[in-house]
């Protein structure tokens, strides 16, 4: 019969190789992918609205109708989340009026040449004012400082390996005609993929990290007109978006809420290896049923009061990848409890994975099974 050391040394061993399968799943799910259509050069721009938008204005009805392009511009000053749906953005945005092209569009100094159609009312937000209007080489820049509260619809069910993209959904003021914003690429130094431009380069962003920027356009449908007759936006109209990438810092959620697990899951480990009915052991480790049940009693308050404090982060949000975490940890303590109490009771002897070798097999398998548990969960999350 195998020596009771080697089970340990076997189930150490397997214990690290999961671990190191656990890491490997952790880091695949730090990593960002996403299919964009990303807009870099004016060119590119071109031809996609030529073949996204102006290719089916014949078969829209509105042939008639040339596409008057306005560059547009963004400078993002503040970034900051205020809930789980709404982010707070305060910087600039900007537009060129070509002189001759655009002077029956252009606004006037009490107009703002944009609309920000995701934005949610606010009484700390300041209304969108013009801060400089230029004029050289032919064209006009109309520049105006904004503060905006926008309301998305974030994914948080990878947290806390989740990624975030906010976007800046702009509409020309006069939405009413042919216009499509484009993006005034000619103002930032790079706009490649995978750079970062138009953010504020020391930009405090607390529990977030910059990734990237870029612009892109998504299509629109309505089913209303807006009152308008002849509404040429009803149907598959290209919304310029400006988008934010940022990654979560994975170590300051791992401090607060995952630390915490680990600390628990580590005292229910040891409270488990004092379960023994050998008497030089008992008096070794004072082990006795009702006071097993007190510390995992005292564990479960401490799971349940991080799990609350998570929870209130997401109250709109479904389960969060980290929740399995707790919801593990519950199913473990009520599992210990039983575990101790059918062994020192000595009830059901036909329970050999309970009373074999002085509770040998629920000891030895704590790690591997909480380890095998935590990387199925993690599998179906990433899937």
């Amino acid at each position: 019969m195998m020596n009771e050391k080697k089970w340990w040394l076997i189930s150490a061993v397997i214990s690290v190789a999961l671990l190191m399968l656990l890491s490997y799943q952790w880091i695949r799910m730090n990593t960002y992918e996403v299919a964009r259509t990303e807009l870099v050069d004016e060119s590119m721009t071109s031809a996609y609205l030529q073949k996204n938008w102006e290719r089916a204005l014949g078969e829209y009805g509105y042939a008639s109708q040339p596409t008057l392009k306005i560059k547009t511009g963004v400078y993002i000053q503040s970034l900051k989340f205020s809930n789980a749906s709404d982010v707070e953005l305060s910087g600039y945005i900007w537009q060129r009026y070509q002189d001759g092209v655009h002077d029956a569009i252009k606004p006037s100094q009490s107009e703002v040449g944009f609309v920000l159609p995701e934005q949610v009312n606010s009484g700390d937000t300041v209304a969108p004012r013009e801060v400089y209007r230029v004029s050289a080489d032919g064209e006009e820049v109309i520049g105006w400082y904004f503060e905006s509260i926008i309301r998305q619809p974030f994914e948080y069910r990878l947290y806390p390996f989740d990624h975030k993209t906010v976007w800046l959904r702009m509409w020309h003021y006069d939405f009413s005609k042919n216009i499509v914003l484009v993006p005034d690429f000619d103002a930032y130094q790079s706009t490649a993929p995978g750079s970062v431009f138009g953010i504020e380069r020391n930009i405090v962003l607390g529990t977030w990290n910059r990734e990237s920027t870029y612009f892109d356009y998504k299509h629109s449908s309505y089913d209303t007109d807006f009152g308008i007759e002849n509404y040429i936006g009803q149907k598959n109209f290209p919304e310029l978006h400006f988008n934010i990438v940022v990654k979560r810092k994975f170590e300051n959620a791992f401090i607060i809420y995952l630390l915490p697990i680990v600390l628990v899951a580590t005292l229910l480990f040891a409270a488990l290896l004092t379960v023994s009915k050998q008497p030089e052991l008992i008096n070794k480790h004072g082990f006795n049923t009702s006071g097993f049940i007190g510390a995992c009693s005292a564990l479960f308050f401490v799971v349940m009061l991080a799990h609350i404090q998570l929870r209130e982060q997401f109250s709109g949000s479904g389960i969060v990848y980290m929740e399995y975490f707790y919801i593990l940890m519950y199913v473990f303590l009520v599992a210990a409890v039983v575990n101790t109490y059918i062994f020192s009771v000595g009830i059901a002897r036909w329970l050999t994975l309970i009373h074999y070798r002085d509770n040998l097999i629920p000891k030895l398998a704590y790690w591997p099974s909480t380890l095998i548990t935590i990387i199925l969960i993690t599998e179906v999350n990433m899937n």
